[in-house]
């Protein structure tokens, strides 16, 4: 029952209801509550002004004051009564309840008689602390309203089944525990509120006080008051107006104010407004037996958000761990390349540094002889050495030539680390379900007439459906391998077209397609298998070129202006498969040594082919040839070149292995072996050599025969 005290109090002075009147509004008073608020208004407004003027408006109709009423939500806390010519102004308070209540506009005169038999001030008016309508009271005043008898026996069984002890009814804040009750007063007090309201002294002298326990008892034992008619006082209720609403006497009747309205038995309507109130508060206990089973499903939901968070957090905890740990590893994998490249760069610096300390060293030795040589005063003796000696000076000369004082390593690391991608994907990195509100986009759709592929190049386009509605902020193209292998993210954009390169010759790739935008991402679109060429068509690459070498014929007939070694490469990269292209030689003079083989992309081009890393060569002239790589030498084998003759260079990265050919028979053993990586055709030459390149051609038979056979 606790939850019903609230009903059960005064919405002005906040503690529970003595003596309840009920204002026309349907809304429950204390008496003297009510008495404290009312308010005076102008003479012009009291109810015999506007009976004397012909209105004709009842006591209690207070539908054109409601209209007057300035009070609304939004205010500053001020309320007045509208359409009086001078009313003032009366500061808004609000009650213990939270409910906003209008004081009087001057203290009400000392007395000792009770609320309802004080005398009311003339023209007064009440405004409802609940609903703010306002009424002007007629001469009986608060006597006028009826006594709501029903609620003060609601209070009484409330109080009599609460096992508290009785709290005293005066105390402001936090109420003392009764120590007496006053059987005149009906009032519980604590002892200072005693002494300081009720003094034993004059007329309250007289009156008797009792134990609150005492107290109580009597009050219950107290003979239930009748409720009597509020125009005539010394009758009863005995029927029911059924038009007014409201219990009336028999003079009532009689007198003519209800004579015309339809009336019925007290008894009669008292069990049938029983029987709606009950089947009303069926309806009610139902809605309220669904609000606690929703309380109860809401209180479930906060302890399951609360297990899910934890659980999503641990979940989310991990996730972000494991790509933490991914990126670890790949850090430790990147940094042993970097180790390895470190390692590499370093060994090759110091070979080169003991080489040439050696070669320095027997030089320097040399020159130190013939000075001593020189100074020798017989001619006989200097002429028999002299020719040797001029021979050795010449040869050792020449040997620190062609790229000798050339570092054979750069400083620089030949490693660029692409982050983007990953950054990129981390950034998109978001809880898609949160955005569920939008859409994703619709499905891109491949336009077929526009995708196409070019040596080891594809080109691809896509477009969003024609009625799609979604925006799409950006796609992401993905492709397989080339082997039946899991698909990889080749490009992520606004574009819808893009051409990737460096694709694997006679290869077949899957291509897909995916739109994007904050929300997520939509399906992929359909499969698009692509075949790239079977054989290579390529040129000699400008861009890449040393400066010094001319092209022709489309870029595929080279020469050089200079008389030292310049390198060129070819546009295509290699990395796998099996591939092989021929070199004719246009124009050969003065027996040069051109060389003709395979390199990286950063491969040094102001040197023969072949005295880096980062080249693997045979450098031939008119007599011989030599295999070179990381300027090593090996493999001479006779037989050389001339004008018109034929260089083939045959690349088989399946088997990781290169192999020349001059006038299609191959040139010396297997050149080269555990060859693997991106390869691009390069040659080098100088001003006395032209030759051109023949691309598109199939692997020589014998070569295909003998690799079946193995």
């Amino acid at each position: 029952m606790e939850e019903m005290e609230e009903e059960l109090k005064c919405p002005v002075c906040g503690s529970f209801y003595r003596e309840p009147i009920i204002l026309p509004c349907s809304h429950n008073l204390c008496q003297a509550c009510a008495r404290n608020i009312l308010v005076q208004t102008p003479e012009s407004e009291s109810p015999q002004s506007r009976r004397a003027s012909g209105s004709g408006v009842s006591d209690y109709d207070y539908l054109d004051l409601d209209k007057m009423s300035l009070y609304s939500e939004a205010d500053s806390g001020y309320g007045s009564y509208g359409g009086f010519a001078s009313a003032p102004t009366t500061p808004c308070q609000k009650s213990p309840n939270g409910v906003r209540v209008f004081p009087p506009a001057m203290p009400p005169p000392a007395t000792h008689l009770s609320p309802a038999l004080a005398p009311v001030p003339r023209n007064s008016c009440i405004t409802c602390p609940q609903c703010h309508r306002s009424l002007i009271l007629d001469d009986r005043g608060l006597r006028g309203f009826p006594k709501n008898r029903v609620l003060e026996g609601v209070i009484d069984r409330y109080q009599q089944s609460k096992a508290a002890a009785l709290k005293c009814q005066l105390c402001e804040k936090a109420p003392k525990e009764a120590t007496v009750m006053c059987e005149q007063c009906d009032v519980f007090y604590c002892d200072p509120c005693r002494l300081r309201c009720h003094p034993p002294r004059g007329p309250l002298a007289k009156h008797r006080l009792v134990p609150p326990a005492q107290g109580r008892v009597s009050r219950r034992l107290s003979p239930r008051k009748v409720s009597t008619c509020t125009d005539h006082e010394l009758e009863n209720h005995s029927m029911y107006c059924v038009q007014c609403k409201m219990p009336v006497c028999y003079q009532c009747l009689e007198e003519g104010k209800h004579s015309s309205h339809e009336v019925k038995a007290l008894g009669a309507m008292w069990k049938l407004h029983k029987s709606q109130l009950s089947q009303a508060l069926n309806g009610l206990s139902d809605r309220a037996k669904e609000a606690k089973e929703f309380l109860v499903q809401l209180r479930n939901m906060v302890q399951q958000i609360q297990e899910n968070s934890v659980e999503f957090e641990a979940c989310l905890v991990a996730q972000c761990d494991a790509l933490i740990d991914a990126l670890n590893r790949r850090k430790a994998q990147l940094l042993a390349r970097v180790n390895k490249e470190h390692e590499h760069k370093l060994k090759v610096v110091r070979d080169q540094i003991s080489h040439c300390t050696v070669k320095l060293r027997q030089t320097t030795g040399l020159m130190e002889y013939c000075l001593e040589v020189i100074k020798e005063n017989d001619p006989s003796g200097f002429l028999q050495i002299s020719d040797a000696l001029i021979r050795r000076v010449h040869l050792t000369e020449d040997q620190w030539g062609k790229g000798t004082l050339t570092p054979r390593m750069t400083t620089d690391f030949d490693l660029s680390l692409d982050n983007s991608p990953l950054l990129q994907s981390i950034h998109q990195l978001d809880f898609v379900q949160m955005k569920a509100s939008s859409p994703v986009p619709a499905t891109p759709i491949l336009q077929l007439e526009e995708c196409c592929t070019h040596n080891n190049s594809a080109t691809l386009s896509w477009k969003q459906p024609p009625l799609s509605t979604v925006p799409a902020d950006g796609y992401i193209l993905e492709l397989d391998d080339g082997n039946g292998g899991q698909f990889r993210e080749v490009y992520v954009g606004k574009e819808t077209m893009c051409t990737v390169d460096g694709l694997h010759f006679n290869s077949t790739y899957n291509a897909r397609i995916k739109a994007f935008n904050k929300t997520g991402v939509s399906q992929y679109s359909k499969t698009l298998v692509l075949q790239t060429s079977e054989v290579a068509w390529f040129a000699f690459d400008p861009s890449s070129a040393h400066s010094d070498i001319i092209f022709s014929n489309d870029n595929l007939t080279v020469t050089c202006s200079s008389y030292d070694d310049r390198v060129v490469l070819g546009k295509t990269g290699f990395s796998k498969g099996v591939h092989y292209w021929e070199l004719t030689v246009d124009r050969y003079d003065n027996h040069p040594d051109p060389a003709f083989g395979v390199a990286r992309i950063d491969v040094m081009k102001d040197v023969m082919l072949g005295k880096d890393d980062k080249a693997w060569a045979m450098y031939v002239d008119n007599n011989r040839s030599w295999f070179m790589h990381n300027n090593s030498h090996t493999n001479r084998t006779e037989g050389g070149i001339t004008k018109g003759a034929t260089i083939g260079v045959l690349l088989d990265l399946n088997r990781k292995n290169l192999t020349f050919f001059i006038n299609d028979e191959q040139q010396g053993p297997i050149a080269f072996e555990n060859v693997e990586g991106m390869f691009f055709p390069a040659v080098s030459l100088n001003r006395n050599v032209q030759v051109t390149l023949h691309t598109g051609l199939p692997v020589p038979d014998f070569y295909s025969s003998r690799a079946s056979i193995a």
